[in-house]
């Protein structure tokens, strides 16, 4: 489930527009009107979506959206006039007055690019630290040593109690460093 923050100066905007999601299953994480507001509830989130108005008392949805987590995405609804020509950066934009339909599968498109970026992430290997690494050669080494491993035969082991203590590499290692150190 994705977290979306509504944020408009106006609350009756931001009812109304909170009513159009939650209708049509989109449930509203927090209904704001300032944009401190919005990022004193996104900092307590992980990610999500910011649905907001251009501008706030305290502050412009540019603001606002420098202030966000790289892991939201900030959804504009206003006038054409207010950003049409001007370059938003990573703002999306949907113009009003708008239909209930545009803003709803809006919502979802961002959802869905959002969940291709954590499985893109997911699948981009890690890399790891020279301390990490160390770590690795120096368990391996002892593993040579004492166990006469080969080089390949002491990685295939450490990995194997990586996967066995669903810890990562690196810590596997510190615990056959501790009972062999």
């Amino acid at each position: 489930m994705t977290n979306i923050i509504v944020a408009f100066s106006r609350p009756e905007d931001g009812r109304n527009i909170k009513n159009i999601l939650v209708k049509n299953g989109i449930p509203v994480t927090f209904s704001c009107t300032s944009g401190a507001q919005v990022l004193a509830n996104a900092d307590d989130l992980r990610r999500g979506i910011v649905i907001c108005g251009f501008r706030f008392k305290d502050m412009t949805c540019r603001q606002l959206c420098e202030g966000l987590s790289p892991d939201f995405d900030l959804l504009l609804l206003a006038s054409p006039s207010k950003w049409s020509g001007e370059d938003m950066g990573k703002i999306l934009c949907l113009p009003v007055p708008f239909k209930a339909c545009d803003l709803v599968s809006t919502v979802r498109m961002i959802e869905k690019m959002q969940e291709e970026r954590r499985r893109k992430k997911k699948r981009r290997p890690t890399s790891r630290s020279d301390e990490d690494r160390s770590v690795i050669e120096q368990a391996k080494e002892i593993l040579i040593v004492r166990n006469q491993m080969t080089e390949p035969e002491a990685h295939k082991y450490l990995q194997k109690c990586s996967m066995d203590s669903q810890t990562g590499m690196a810590e596997a290692a510190r615990m056959v460093l501790s009972l062999y150190g």
